[in-house]
């Protein structure tokens, strides 16, 4: 056999000498590529755009660092770190550690550019775009400037003044500067205001595709127009914000869940919790609050049907399943580890009478025995009692809406729900929030009413209406489900809310936390490369 190759080999190499002397054996025909300089028609754009997706899925569930998902959460007002912390986490509650060296500030900068540059190559190439016309073109265009725009309010809202780079880098570039933030606001309404224009409308129900033939978890114009509400209440155009957000919920398209519905309709549960459960979480299972869901399939039924390993149920559940006599269960949220836990602000002050989204399907309070084992017979079925350490990650009370048991992983690695990135509920609040920083009291009362009418929560008055209660509201509605840490940034009241409401951990406690901390560091690594020009630090670090 080894004789064989040898003399195959050789005569391989006498075929490849006598046609070398002709160009055309030389030419190369690619019939398939994905460069920069290629993705020049329609397929190539399409395979372009899904990966703008794939990658930001892949910033939610980046799992190199486990405790990614308490960054966001971990030294605010609603949460703190457990015993079962990572590490990446602590200087976000110790934040004398929130150094330029930060590796969370450092991944999030270079994720969000690279999702801007992914996003530069698709608009670049469109340029020199064939067989497409210029609907095509522009559908392509409005897609892609979404998460370019998407991604620079990420920064703008976490790092202020951010460099402004609107064409593909295929080569090291070691002058950038950062651009006034009225440059960087124009750019993010630029491209956002094109993308609402310009993206597919939703059909009606629970479609499956857009109104441009398109899955219906690709963008649509409403998804630009929630960001862009957001967007103008941090740049303090709150009529602006007022004109979107009303946008969306007058368009038709979306309707708070107020009845059961889906796969869990006839089990134990109730409406708000079922938007949760995986199988009901899209538009097209029946979600019509969605307006952005990241789609998730399970690896072990479809390969390659998520992105990295998940963290978001390991963080935020309960590691119940340490304590004897415990089994993961569906009901129970699966296996978690408990990095985090709900602060006691949210858990014993919070919510008041019998709102619906602090029901034990959406807030786990209490566990009972359920290993059937002899070994654990005597306790089957009876609670478990809460003493020592256990409470604050074993039997903590905490959020099921990442909950879900998987009968592939019942070790409970990684998580493999969807990710609900905008929904009819968040904009009320951001209508609120625009309503009362225009002196609108009574139309943000109202709009804060919405939700507190189908939660069964008690009515809101104008007396109390404040920025406070509105952040309040979204802690009620939002929680776990929301970036907490942007939220508090983008409204600047980080710094009262985490140490007037959740300081005092007996475990974790908040220190050291400051006004310099209403900004992250701008990563010391792309400081000292950018040789060419002077890249600023934010104030204080």
């Amino acid at each position: 056999m080894k004789r064989t190759s040898i003399i195959i080999g050789a005569l391989v190499v006498v075929i490849l000498g006598a046609a070398s002397c002709k160009k055309a054996f030389l030419d190369e025909k690619p019939y398939s590529n994905y460069i920069p300089s290629t993705v020049t028609d329609s397929l190539g754009f399409e395979a372009s755009l899904i990966g703008l997706y794939q990658y930001q899925t892949g910033t939610l569930t980046w799992s190199a660092d486990q405790g990614w998902p308490s960054v966001w959460q971990v030294g605010t007002d609603v949460a703190n770190a457990t015993a079962q912390q990572q590490g990446i986490e602590v200087p976000y509650y110790t934040y004398s550690q929130l150094t330029a060296t930060d590796r969370a500030a450092s991944i999030t900068w270079s994720r969000y550019y690279a999702l801007i540059n992914n996003a530069n190559i698709i608009i670049d190439g469109l340029q020199s775009a064939t067989g497409m016309g210029a609907v095509g073109k522009r559908l392509v265009e409005a897609e892609a400037k979404f998460f370019r725009g998407y991604a620079y309010n990420t920064l703008a809202t976490l790092y202020g003044r951010v460099p402004i780079i609107l064409h593909t880098i295929t080569s090291p570039k070691l002058d950038f500067t950062r651009a006034p933030l009225e440059e960087v606001n124009n750019q993010i309404t630029s491209d956002l205001a094109f993308a609402a224009a310009n993206l597919p409308d939703l059909n009606a129900g629970n479609s499956r595709t857009n109104a441009a033939g398109k899955p219906v978890g690709r963008a649509n114009k409403y998804m630009a127009m929630q960001v862009l509400a957001e967007a103008y209440l941090r740049m303090g155009k709150n009529d602006l914000a007022e004109q979107q957000a009303q946008a969306v919920i007058n368009s038709g398209k979306f309707g708070l869940i107020r009845s059961r519905y889906g796969v869990r309709a006839g089990g134990a549960g109730d409406y708000y919790s079922d938007m949760f459960v995986y199988g009901n979480q899209r538009r097209s299972q029946g979600n019509t609050e969605a307006i952005w869901v990241l789609e998730q399939e399970n690896p072990s039924l479809v390969p390659g049907g998520n992105v990295d390993n998940a963290q978001q149920r390991r963080v935020f559940g309960a590691a119940y399943y340490a304590i004897p006599g415990m089994l993961p269960a569906d009901s129970l949220g699966g296996r978690s580890v408990g990095r985090l836990r709900l602060s006691n602000w949210v858990l014993y002050r919070l919510y008041k009478g019998n709102d619906i989204r602090n029901s034990q399907y959406s807030i786990k309070r209490r566990y009972y025995y359920n290993d059937p084992a002899p070994a654990y017979a005597s306790l089957y079925g009876k609670p478990v009692p809460f003493t020592g350490a256990d409470t604050l990650f074993r039997i903590a009370p905490s959020t099921l809406k990442w909950g879900a048991f998987d009968p592939n992983d019942t070790f409970g690695y990684a998580m493999i729900k969807d990710f609900i990135m905008m929904r009819l509920g968040e904009t009320y609040l951001l209508l609120a929030e625009a309503q009362f920083k225009q002196g609108k009291i009574g139309d943000a009362v109202n709009s804060i009413n919405v939700l507190r009418t189908r939660a069964n929560a008690p009515q809101a008055t104008a007396t109390e209406m404040s920025l406070d209660l509105i952040l309040d509201e979204r802690a009620r509605e939002l929680i776990a489900e929301e970036n907490r840490r942007m939220t508090l940034m983008r409204t600047g009241t980080l710094v009262t809310r985490a140490l007037n409401l959740n300081s005092n951990d007996p475990q974790k406690p908040t220190t050291g936390l400051t006004n310099t901390h209403l900004l992250l560091p701008i990563p010391l690594t792309d400081i000292q490369v950018n040789k060419d020009a002077r890249l600023e630090q934010n104030p204080g670090y």
